[in-house]
């Protein structure tokens, strides 16, 4: 699988993973801050935030993202990082997740 596939497969995995309070996917919701790869595609590394840091589904929702990652084919190791600056704000959301949420 060549880098780019790779990537959008990795969103669209992403796009699967909800937060159990709102009805947006974590990528849409803003809240997936850095996907890198290894130059072999084989590791994985994920930078993720919360919309809040006292998020009571924050095992949760990073487990999701982990397991849901793993399955990728090609992945060898997956990294999920969270962390907490810049903070997340809803300018973050796409629009999509904006408008469903009825922020625009």
């Amino acid at each position: 699988m060549e880098k780019i596939e790779l990537e959008e497969r990795i969103i669209e995995v992403l796009r699967t993973v909800y937060d159990p309070e709102i009805p947006v996917n974590i990528y849409d919701l803003g809240l997936i801050y850095r996907i890198e790869l290894n130059d072999e595609l084989t590791e994985l590394s994920v930078d993720m935030t919360l919309t809040a840091p006292n998020c009571p589904a924050a095992d949760f929702i990073m487990e999701d993202v982990r397991q849901k990652l793993e399955t990728i084919q090609g992945l060898q190791k997956v990294d999920v990082n969270l962390v907490f600056e810049p903070e997340w704000t809803k300018e973050m959301m796409s629009e999509e997740a904006r408008v469903e949420l009825g922020f625009d």
